[in-house]
């Protein structure tokens, strides 16, 4: 009751617009799919998987920095580093040991023969998609760890594409699958409230300091 009271004193500090804009957008975010990118070389492809998953409705990505600490570009994120919940890791094996833990199956992303094809993939229990480096693609350790292996159909002479744009790719498609689907995928009223006020506080100008006034009124 304290959090949300908390909460609507600090949307009276948004504009109706925004408001509006923030349950619009909330009310296509997911978490039954989740994005893992392991040791990107490139800063510009981690920062843009990241858009990707704003622009598809993934609010979690997960950043495996074993090998190559990175931060995230924020003129390639354009922002939405801001409304998606990134969350790093030092340890390929941490990473994956927390995602089972929540449910997840651990779905790899590779170009070879004995992959399965996108459309073929079945959603029919939570995932997290694993992208890899540009040069080497995912660890033996998450290929061995995988309970599926996926990858988008390509007839050119090209094997493989930008670990970007094969994220936007995946996430359109099986995003898409997901809507058109009876499964829940939506988050719980109470999931969006963490939501609602993490994004409120980064929006609203001194918002702690806004916060500690009302609560001592």
């Amino acid at each position: 009751m304290k959090e949300q009271k908390i909460l609507d004193y600090l949307q009276g500090y948004l504009t109706p617009r925004r408001k509006a804009l923030f349950e619009q957008v909330l009310a296509q975010r997911t978490d039954y799919l989740t994005v893992v990118a392991q040791d990107v070389y490139q800063l510009h492809n981690t920062s843009a998987v990241v858009r990707s998953c704003d622009v598809f409705g993934i609010q979690n990505i997960h950043v495996i920095e074993e090998r190559i600490p990175r931060r995230i570009d924020k003129e390639i994120a354009m922002g939405a580093q801001k409304w998606v919940d990134i969350n790093r890791y030092s340890s390929t094996t941490d990473c994956v040991k927390s995602l089972r833990a929540k449910g997840y199956q651990i779905v790899a992303t590779s170009p070879h023969k004995d992959s399965q094809l996108l459309e073929d993939f079945d959603i029919s229990k939570p995932a997290a998609l694993f992208f890899g480096t540009e040069k080497d693609g995912l660890s033996d350790e998450i290929l061995n760890e995988a309970d599926a292996t996926i990858k988008i159909p390509m007839v050119g002479f090209t094997e493989s594409l930008n670990i970007s744009v094969s994220a936007a790719i995946i996430l359109q498609s099986l995003t898409t699958k997901l809507r058109n689907s009876d499964i829940p995928w939506e988050f719980t009223e109470e999931e969006k409230n963490r939501i609602r006020m993490d994004w409120t506080r980064k929006t609203v100008k001194n918002s702690e300091e806004i916060i500690e006034h009302f609560l001592n009124q």
